[in-house]
């Protein structure tokens, strides 16, 4: 990227969006590591962003590359199991931080960055199994998904299961 300006804001150095790619490449780890679906997919691409996307935001300290990924794994958990608001939670932490930069300096390249996944991640729609008929419960098993069903969805709420199973598996 280049500098942002010679004002100040980006210290007349280079912009690197260091935490979102430090967040994508963990969600990009997971995902391989899983081994749940493959690289290049659209479809890997939606549990890839939306993994980043939970990672980015549930740094509140900015320490995310100081982390250790395994201490963060329960957290990431809860944050995309099944019934938890994530899209709400995603809207509103991006709201935050989107007001925050812009008391500071302006957006910094690493909110562009993860403003541009969830556009991508709310606008995409994939043909997928209709995961809401699905009722999670210690029986889920037994239940099944009809996976002859297919539905328009959201890309993001195929990557939230996809994410969840990874972090799961990992």
């Amino acid at each position: 990227m280049l500098p942002e300006s010679t004002n100040g804001t980006s210290g007349g150095r280079l912009a690197v969006p260091m935490a979102w790619l430090y967040a994508e490449y963990i969600a990009d780890e997971l995902l391989r590591t899983g081994n749940l679906i493959p690289p290049g997919t659209i479809e890997f691409r939606a549990g890839r962003e939306t993994l980043a996307l939970t990672i980015y935001l549930s740094d509140s300290s900015d320490e995310l590359s100081g982390i250790r990924v395994v201490t963060r794994l329960d957290e990431w958990l809860s944050l995309t199991t099944y019934g938890h608001p994530w899209e709400t939670w995603v809207r509103e932490r991006l709201a935050e931080r989107t007001a925050a930069d812009r008391r500071r300096e302006g957006i910094s390249p690493d909110l562009e960055l993860a403003l541009a996944s969830w556009r991508w991640l709310s606008r995409t729609e994939l043909l997928a199994a209709d995961l809401g008929g699905a009722i999670p419960s210690h029986r889920a098993a037994d239940l099944g998904v009809d996976e002859s069903e297919k539905v328009w969805t959201p890309a993001w709420q195929l990557g939230l299961p996809l994410g969840h199973l990874a972090i799961h598996l990992f």
